[in-house]
């Protein structure tokens, strides 16, 4: 129980990690009832564009100045490619059947990832990435913070918060909750749902990038496949939240996180469970939760019961 603390850290920053992304699949959900499987690449493409622009940098950079321009850089990639994806792969299907624009989400994900596996630089093995210098914040005496845990813990509720406040106080927000409420009567009204479908990808790739960043942070190197793994908890996330709204995917990714860290630390205690524990079973148990938490409360835990969109 003294690990407890610390399992406890650890959990909270993995699942604001989860969080922070799970917020651009609900978004998109919310809005234009699509499950955008390719959100993972948009994520790891947020790592290779925050990537890119720390080498173009002097050698030297303090760090502090780096980071905001390397979330700038990933954003910028991943906005791009986000929005590019809305317009020449799903707009044309917004009308069609709804598993024509999942399997060409799917493909999608696919096509970036190879994309990026054969045009990248080195992208065929690990990219070393910049981590943070030092040592880990002491809050007591078994509690111990490492830098990149304490820099998403930080940013991804400020990150929530801000866009609670854009959805809730701003003519865009308010044009995108009668978006997602009749996208139909939305139009007739004046509001251009176009635009509004499009700031929901990009809103959604800003973020992903930012967890990116945390997570090259955290890792020291980013891959081509990271955002596929990644990518499905966080869908798991938004799910087990309750998906379109976007506060039930950080308590999603915030529970997911929690579970992942306790089953990891604790699971492999229980008498005869020995063999079920340890970091290869985490993703078990995290599925494991997201079914028992589906079939007491199938809406999600913040979600609400709502009729099929006609």
């Amino acid at each position: 129980m003294n690990e407890l603390p610390q399992q406890l850290a650890n959990g909270l920053a993995l699942g604001a990690l989860y969080g922070l992304i799970a917020i651009g699949y609900t978004m998109v959900y919310g809005i234009v009832q699509l499950i955008n499987f390719a959100h993972g690449e948009i994520f790891m493409i947020g790592g290779f564009g925050a990537l890119t622009t720390y080498l173009a940098l002097p050698s030297g950079t303090s760090l502090m100045v780096v980071i905001p321009l390397m979330i700038i850089g990933g954003a910028i990639a991943s906005v791009a490619v986000a929005t590019a994806a809305e317009r020449f792969a799903y707009r044309p299907l917004r009308g069609a059947p709804r598993l024509a624009p999942l399997i060409t989400a799917i493909g999608l994900s696919i096509v970036l990832q190879q994309l990026v596996w054969g045009f990248y630089p080195d992208a065929k093995k690990p990219r070393s990435f910049p981590e943070f210098k030092g040592e880990s914040f002491k809050i007591f005496d078994n509690l111990y913070l490492q830098r990149a845990d304490a820099f998403i813990l930080v940013l991804a509720p400020l990150c929530m918060l801000a866009l609670g406040m854009f959805v809730a106080k701003s003519r865009s927000g308010r044009a995108m909750q009668a978006t997602a409420q009749d996208p139909d009567t939305a139009k007739l009204m004046g509001i251009n749902t176009d635009r509004i479908i499009v700031m929901a990808f990009a809103i959604g790739a800003a973020f992903a990038a930012i967890a990116a960043v945390a997570y090259g942070l955290d890792k020291g190197q980013i891959n081509f496949e990271m955002g596929f793994l990644l990518g499905l908890k966080a869908f798991t996330a938004a799910v087990l939240g309750g998906i379109g709204n976007i506060y039930g995917a950080m308590v999603g990714g915030v529970v997911l996180g929690l579970a992942e860290a306790l089953s990891i630390a604790y699971i492999e205690e229980i008498p005869g469970m020995q063999q079920l524990g340890g970091g290869a079973w985490a993703n078990v148990w995290a599925f494991v939760l997201l079914i028992v938490v589906l079939l007491v409360r199938p809406q999600g835990l913040l979600g609400e019961r709502v009729a099929d969109r006609a």
